[in-house]
Parts: C-alpha cells; structure tokens; sequence
C-alpha cells in the first residue's frame, strides 16, 4: 500500500484541502474514506458531513496511476495536516476504525441522468430562499420556544422539501453548495468560460443508480438515498473498513 499521494498538480492538492477543512468545520473528529485502483490516475474521497445526512465524494487527480489500489479510512485532520500543496504531495495516515456510513458506500456504475433539474441560476435561488426562510422562522420564535428541538423541526420540514421537478431533497443543495461544489473551489477562474463541447454531459446534473440520487459537478457530487425507496442493498457496494493499525 502506498504511504505517499502525488496530486496532478498544486492545484489538486489545494482543492482537497479545501474539501477537507470544509468537513472538519463540521466534525472536528471526521473520518474520510480513500478508494483508488490499481493502475487508476484518480483518488476518490468520501466523506459525510453530519448536518446534511449525504455522502460528500471528491475526486483529485493523480500525477501517476498507483501501483496497488488503496482503500482505507483515514482522521481528515491528518490528512489534512499532511497535504503539501506547493508540491502537491501528501502523507496517507494511519487508518482508523471507519463510521456506519464509510462500510456502504454508492455503486460505482448503472447511474443515468434524472430530468428535472432546474439550471444553475435556479438551484442557488431555491438554497438562498431555503436559508433565508429558516434565519427569518427561527428569528420570529418566541424566547421560551428557541430551542434546539424546534430549530431542528424547522430546518428538517424546509430542507427536506425537494428541488423542482426532482426527488432530491433541498438539504443535498445545500450540502453541495456548503462543500464548495456548486462553485469554483480553487481561488483564479477563467476570464470566459470555456465553450462546452457537442455532446457533452451537463456541468451540473442529477443521476440515479438504484435506490441512489447523486447530484454531480464539476468539484464534486453528494449522494443519498432516494426517498421511499428502502430496498435493502441493493446495488450498493459493501466492503470492511480497516481498523486502527
């Protein structure tokens, strides 16, 4: 197993940390499951930030396929402390006994586009409306009833109400948008965009695999399972996670 990660480039290793420090601004203790094969030339990284109830998946290129796969769960305060971006290096930690969610994760394959999503513009309008709707309920309770119960009753009642036409619930929106995918995460953009090749897949779009939704962008995707559809394992990808060495 390799004990060192070579990134792409510098600004691969920047955009993981990124991703990294944004999931410890929610767990301080949070644990991020590593998963590249053999031969591969991308790493992928799970992760789940616990207000959201998604699995938060990023993928950073590699600057030479490895040798053997990897496959480990990893502290992502280590990780990140070892994350060298001007040489786009890291230290891969120690593996640590992983949580529930890192022993299932979703299928590899079998994903086809959902119709329905609205168009960028649209979907920061729903997040933006769905986080301005909760500051101005909670702001309007009354002292005896601003508790930790009735803020979470509101918030589970506004973020779970779905995006368009679509089954995915607000809160994996808002997941993404709070992680950095719905927006650039490396701090220089181009002065144009680039034009999008014919035929190209969507920048931003909904996909379904079984009794999974996966709301992909170009800095990453948030997957969950699809509501009412309580189908056992399904397609899902079940395998041990290493404890502590």
């Amino acid at each position: 197993m390799t004990d060192r990660l070579h990134f792409a480039d510098s600004g691969e290793a920047a955009d993981l940390a990124a991703f990294l420090g944004r999931l410890l601004r929610y767990d301080r203790a949070a644990a991020v499951r590593l998963q590249a094969q053999a031969g591969g030339g991308a790493l992928a990284v799970f992760g789940r930030p616990p207000s959201f109830e998604v699995l938060a998946v990023r993928t950073v290129r590699l600057a030479a396929p490895l040798a053997a796969a990897l496959d480990l769960t990893v502290s992502v305060g280590e990780l990140l402390e070892s994350v060298e971006e001007a040489s786009a290096l890291a230290a891969v930690p120690a593996p640590v006994t992983g949580p529930a969610w890192a022993g299932v994760l979703p299928p590899r394959g079998g994903w086809e586009q959902v119709p329905g999503l609205p168009g960028p513009e649209a979907v920061a309008r729903a997040v933006a409306a769905a986080v301005a709707e909760f500051r101005a309920r909670d702001e309007a309770l009354p002292p005896q009833h601003r508790t930790r119960s009735e803020r979470d009753r509101i918030g589970r009642e506004i973020w779970s109400r779905t995006l368009g036409d679509t089954e995915l619930p607000l809160r994996a929106v808002h997941a993404a948008q709070s992680l950095g995918f719905l927006r650039p995460v490396r701090s220089t953009v181009p002065a144009a965009p680039a034009p999008v090749p014919a035929g190209a897949p969507d920048p931003v779009a909904l996909l379904a695999s079984g009794s999974w939704l996966r709301l992909r962008t170009p800095y990453g995707s948030v997957a969950l399972r699809r509501p009412g559809r309580a189908d056992g394992l399904g397609a899902l990808r079940v395998s041990p996670v290493p404890p502590r060495a």
